[in-house]
């Protein structure tokens, strides 16, 4: 009877212990977050644009039921994230999660909204279907409305929620000046940069004029690419901007390659005098790398024309990059053809400037001298790449021009922001963290790459995969064989002591 007794007792505390631990959850939100990025910690920037909310803002948050397992994850992920922005902003953010398969008229609100269904392939009894499935969420404050159309599996989830709230609560954006009139091309023509850009800036094209200053608005522009000269009164305007503490985001060519005709010469622009006078050299050098890209060749196999993918190390894929904000999270960048550069020291000895590397050539990299021809089938070798971590961007801060602090960053290469790659990826975001680290102070650049990561299997050592392979294979049977272990020893020792003359 009092063993009755003490299992009733035991199976009321479990009880209670049960029903008050859903109390305290529907009051209180915790998580452990041991990942490499802390990707389900909620960063700084995030937690202040939360604490500066004037206004409420919902957000309808459109998922189908029974997905996936791997993109029910998404959907998990994406409410816990809702629940902790509900916490930390005080109830400031409203969310409801709809499923618009149940509702033909939730279905087309979504599709009003901008959030179209994508096919996702479902088993079920070993068939394999296709299912039309939701994964959006329109954020609303008052009249203001942005739209998540997709949430990808996979990416930066929080990035895109602060980005978006950011945008729609926010009331004066600053300024940020596209250089004109040097060959340099228009926002307009950078569709991805610009909505990147205008989720936190106004950003406008900006002409030099040889009588009127830069505006004051500005306080960060931009040099993307430029193929014309810079009169001296351009380059003494560029000067007075940073003078005033202006800061300035610089990619562009100090050589250029022409592929029709296999051709690479050497570009002058001004700039590379102007540099010079800051102490930045750009040499007039190609950066080749044995971690490229590859071009498209001909070839010729009987009467058949064959297309051939081709290693091109004038193209390389730039994957080793400093600890910095700019380069935070970023794995690989394509800059075709890059130069390699330095810091000399500034000629006025009275300026105190902090020069910092952002990426660098691979361990296997060389130069090559402008004007040179390109010999699209040459058969490189180790010899060919003698040189290791050359410099293609930096960050310069401090008095870069009279006596107050500005910033600039430098990218030896144009092409990175405007051809093929530019338009996409970590190219992007590393001309947009440029710009966000020179204008911005709200800390989101840290959130652009956060828990995005591209490390294909092929990268990994030999030793790392068979590592993770046989443990993925031997660690579940270990537990299980651990399990079986332990039980049988408390099995074994009550059956011991039920054995003992004194039990009873």
């Amino acid at each position: 009877m009092q063993r009755k007794s003490s299992l009733y007792i035991s199976v009321a505390l479990i009880v209670g212990i049960l029903v008050l631990a859903n109390l305290l959850s529907s009051n209180y939100f915790l998580r452990l977050d041991f990942t490499e990025d802390q990707r389900y910690t909620l960063s700084q920037a995030t937690k202040d644009i939360l604490n500066e909310l004037a206004e409420p803002i919902t957000v309808t948050a459109y998922f189908s039921e029974d997905l996936p397992p791997d993109i029910a994850r998404t959907k998990s992920d994406f409410r816990e994230m809702l629940v902790e922005y509900a916490n930390t902003s005080g109830d400031m953010v409203v969310y409801e999660f709809v499923n618009p398969n149940d509702d033909p008229e939730i279905e087309q609100e979504a599709m009003q909204n901008g959030i179209s269904p994508v096919l996702v392939n479902v088993r079920d009894q070993d068939e394999i279907s296709q299912k039309r499935a939701f994964l959006g969420a329109v954020i609303q404050m008052d009249e203001e409305q942005e739209v998540i159309p997709f949430v990808q599996p996979g990416a930066a989830m929080e990035y895109t929620l602060s980005t978006n709230i950011k945008k729609i609560s926010s009331v004066d954006k600053p300024s940020v000046g596209i250089l004109q009139g040097h060959g340099e091309p228009s926002i307009s023509a950078l569709p991805q940069v610009a909505n990147e850009l205008f989720i936190l800036y106004s950003p406008e094209d900006l002409t030099l004029t040889d009588s009127t200053d830069i505006p004051t608005k500005f306080k960060t522009i931009a040099i993307l690419a430029p193929t014309d000269s810079f009169p001296d009164q351009h380059l003494a305007q560029l000067d007075a901007f940073l003078a005033r503490g202006g800061n300035i985001m610089l990619a562009y060519d100090r050589v250029e390659g022409d592929l029709q005709n296999a051709y690479g010469r050497v570009v002058n622009t001004g700039l590379e005098s102007w540099l010079a006078d800051k102490g930045v050299q750009v040499e007039e050098k190609f950066v080749v790398d044995a971690n490229c890209g590859a071009v498209t060749v001909q070839q010729q196999q009987g009467p058949f024309t064959m297309n051939t993918q081709v290693s091109f190390p004038y193209l390389p894929i730039v994957s080793n990059f400093t600890e910095h904000p700019i380069s935070a999270g970023l794995e690989a960048v394509i800059m075709p053809f890059v130069s390699s550069l330095a810091y000399t020291g500034s000629q006025d000895s009275s300026n105190t400037v902090t020069f910092t590397p952002l990426a660098r050539s691979s361990a296997q990299s060389g130069t090559v001298p402008a004007p040179a021809y390109f010999d699209i089938n040459k058969q490189w070798t180790e010899n060919d790449f003698p040189l290791e971590a050359l410099p293609v961007a930096a960050a310069l801060e401090g008095t870069i021009e009279g006596n107050t602090e500005a910033k600039m960053v430098v990218v030896a290469d144009g092409g990175f922001a405007t051809q093929g790659g530019g338009q996409g990826g970590d190219n992007v975001s590393l001309l947009v963290n440029s710009i966000d680290w020179l204008s911005d102070d709200t800390g989101l650049i840290e959130l652009r790459t956060k828990g995005v990561t591209s490390r294909p299997l092929e990268q990994v050592e030999d030793a790392t995969k068979s590592l993770i392979k046989y443990a993925n294979f031997l660690i579940p049977i270990l537990l299980v064989v651990g399990y079986g272990v332990v039980r049988f020893q408390m099995k074994r020792t009550i059956r011991q002591k039920r054995m003992q003359e004194s039990y009873a």
